[in-house]
C-alpha cells in the first residue's frame, strides 16, 4: 500500500463530498493518515475549481506527496488541477488505469467521480494508485516534458 508516511490530501466539490467522506472513512480503516482540504459540510456552493486548486496547489508546493480529488463526475477536478505546474492528476475509472497512472504518468493525484464511481470501485481504484510505484525510465522523459 502506501510505503510513504506522510499523509495523503484529500478534497472535493459538493458533488464529490459523499464519496470523498467515504473515501477517507475508508483511508482510516487501512490505516492511512490524511488531510482534508476542502469544506467540512456538504455545502451546495462549493465549485470545483476551489478545492482542485487547493489540493493541487498543496501538492505543487511540496506540502503534501499525494492527494485524492473528487468532484461529481471527475472532469472538472482533474481539468483545475492539471492547470497547477506539477500536478498530474490523473482521473481513474477502473484500478487499470490507476495502476498505470502511477507506473507510465507518476500521478500524484488521483481524480474519482463521486457521482459516477461505486464505493467497492472506488475502494479498488484507490488500493491499484497506492500500491504501485512510477518505472522512470522511458517515462521519465515524458514526465520531464510534462512540466518544461
Amino acid at each position: 500500500m502506501e510505503k510513504n508516511n506522510s499523509p495523503i490530501v484529500v478534497g472535493s466539490d459538493h458533488a464529490g463530498y459523499e464519496m470523498k467522506e467515504y473515501v477517507k472513512k475508508y483511508l482510516s480503516q487501512k490505516g492511512i493518515s490524511f488531510e482534508d482540504c476542502s469544506s467540512a459540510n456538504y455545502d451546495p456552493s462549493d465549485d470545483y475549481p476551489v478545492p482542485a486548486f487547493k489540493l493541487a496547489k498543496s501538492i505543487a508546493n511540496g506540502q503534501y506527496n499525494r492527494g485524492i480529488l473528487l468532484c461529481g463526475s471527475g472532469i472538472g477536478a482533474s481539468i483545475a488541477a492539471n492547470r497547477i505546474k506539477g500536478v498530474r492528476a490523473a482521473l481513474c475509472t477502473s484500478p487499470e488505469m490507476a495502476k498505470l497512472a502511477r507506473f507510465h504518468n507518476d500521478s500524484n493525484v488521483l481524480v474519482l467521480g463521486g457521482r459516477t464511481t461505486t464505493q467497492e470501485k472506488v475502494e479498488q481504484i484507490i488500493d491499484a494508485w497506492l500500491s504501485n510505484e512510477f518505472e522512470g525510465g522511458r517515462h521519465q522523459k515524458r514526465i520531464e516534458l510534462l512540466d518544461s
